[in-house]
């Protein structure tokens, strides 16, 4: 079957042509944090079949935004990963992500949730108030842990533990919500008890520091 295309020459248009599939920016929320098995991309999005999956896929790689490569033994498993014009959506995803927060204003009965789906809207939140020094954050919700890179070059994440991290906090989901929301910043969680932040160094001390308030969205 062909792909659908709005046939207009404007680049949202274009940019849709490319993204707007329902599917493909999950299947790029997913892979921001690396490479990732078949498998683990069909776990990790609830409520696509395989068939859906693959076809997603197969056109990611056709218009350049994910490539395929086969790790070496023991492992030998297939991977999908972004390219770097995949790796551009990063800003993309983190403002629709800015934008949507103010509809997580109830998790609903039926609602999958994977802990990793909080680092896109929470790695700008910390990038802004951790710039200029950077660093790796890892954070765990009630869900599980992932980790943010802060660097210059841009924020990015990975699911699970850091290998090393600059600093550590620890909170319940609905915490996390608030901060992504704008209701909360981390020195108010850290006042409040809400939040706990281990690390020594200059990334811990910022997010620490009641100046991040300002850099966190007040």
């Amino acid at each position: 079957m062909p792909r659908r295309t709005y046939d207009q020459y404007c680049a949202v248009a274009r940019a849709l042509d490319r993204v707007g599939d329902r599917w493909t920016l999950l299947i790029v929320r997913e892979l921001l944090a690396g490479p990732r098995r078949y498998t683990d991309l069909h776990a990790d999005l609830p409520g696509v079949s395989t068939d859906v999956l693959a076809s997603r896929l197969k056109d990611m790689e056709k218009d350049g935004l994910a490539a395929r490569r086969r790790l070496p033994a023991p492992s030998a498993s297939t991977v999908y990963e972004l390219t770097e014009r995949g790796r551009e959506l990063t800003p993309v995803l983190a403002a629709l992500a800015g934008w949507g927060a103010g509809e997580l204003a109830g998790r609903g009965p039926t609602d999958a949730v994977r802990a990793h789906w909080f680092a896109i809207p929470l790695m700008r939140l910390l990038a802004d108030a951790a710039a200029p020094r950077g660093g790796v954050a890892e954070v765990e919700v009630d869900e599980g842990v992932f980790h943010l890179r802060l660097t210059a070059a841009g924020p990015s994440y990975g699911d699970g533990p850091a290998q090393r991290a600059d600093v550590r906090l620890v909170m319940r989901t609905d915490t996390c919500v608030a901060l992504v929301q704008g209701r909360l910043t981390v020195p108010e969680a850290l006042a409040a008890g809400a939040v706990e932040v281990t690390g020594e160094g200059e990334l811990a001390g910022a997010l620490r520091s009641p100046a991040a308030a300002g850099a966190t969205g007040r």
